[in-house]
């Protein structure tokens, strides 16, 4: 029970990654507000691991690429909340493409879901935490914005964005004990990598040296370390879980 009594929020949270961060978070002794476009069909095993935590679970739905909604969003939850002590930005789409037929709305979409709602909540989330001289706030990048990728510019730069983000927000905020890190995963297996056909997943694992796709679980390892007082010293840095893909 590593966060017994904290209060966490987690953007997209609903499936993939998010939903095992939010299950991570929960079984620990978290409270647990998570904001996606929809609930999914988490609800039962959230409800499960809240019971078994001592903490609890709520959601709010929210199409997280509009700005104004999620600022409302995320000023409900600390209003709810009471503040705030562990922030995860973990919402993300891709819309891959090689560049010269990417349009602007595929460039823009990504870059606003993916980068810009950290910003938003994290903007929001931060006064709060430096009120109080605490709090941890965990960035989703992926390791696409450490080495790219071809047809995912947008997705790439969003996920570089992020990199760069965080360690400026850590430089801000550590005078006041806010921890700022990020988690760059490699290929996981989840809904968005599903459709990904046999030969590029093939050729993917080429690529890995442990020689196998990671599972959401094994990312939400590294964001309950960084959420918890294991990392009380750690901030600006960006954790690879990617199986050596990264090397």
């Amino acid at each position: 029970m590593m966060l017994r009594g904290k209060i966490a929020l987690v953007t997209g949270g609903s499936r993939g990654i998010g939903r095992a961060i939010v299950l991570a978070l929960l079984k620990e002794g978290a409270s647990v507000y998570h904001i996606s476009r929809t609930e999914g069909e988490a609800t039962p095993a959230f409800e499960e691991a809240a019971a078994s935590g001592g903490g609890k679970v709520v959601f709010r739905e929210c199409d997280i690429g509009d700005e104004s909604a999620l600022a409302e969003a995320v000023d409900a939850v600390l209003a709810e909340s009471g503040g705030l002590d562990i922030l995860v930005n973990n919402a993300g789409i891709a819309r891959d493409g090689l560049v010269f037929r990417m349009s602007m709305q595929d460039w823009n979409d990504v870059i606003r879901t993916n980068l810009t709602s950290a910003f938003i909540t994290s903007r929001a989330v931060a006064a709060q935490m430096i009120k109080k001289r605490s709090g941890s706030i965990i960035n989703m990048s992926s390791i696409v914005g450490l080495i790219g990728n071809g047809g995912q510019t947008n997705y790439a730069a969003s996920k570089a964005g992020l990199i760069g983000f965080t360690k400026s927000l850590a430089r801000e905020l550590a005078s006041r004990a806010v921890r700022v890190n990020a988690i760059a995963p490699g290929f996981i297996e989840t809904a968005m990598t599903a459709d990904i056909v046999d030969k590029q997943k093939e050729a993917m694992l080429v690529q890995i040296p442990m020689g196998r796709v990671g599972m959401p679980e094994e990312v939400a390892h590294a964001a309950l370390f960084l959420a918890s007082d294991l990392s009380s010293y750690m901030t600006g840095q960006v954790i690879q879980v990617d199986g050596g893909m990264g090397m």
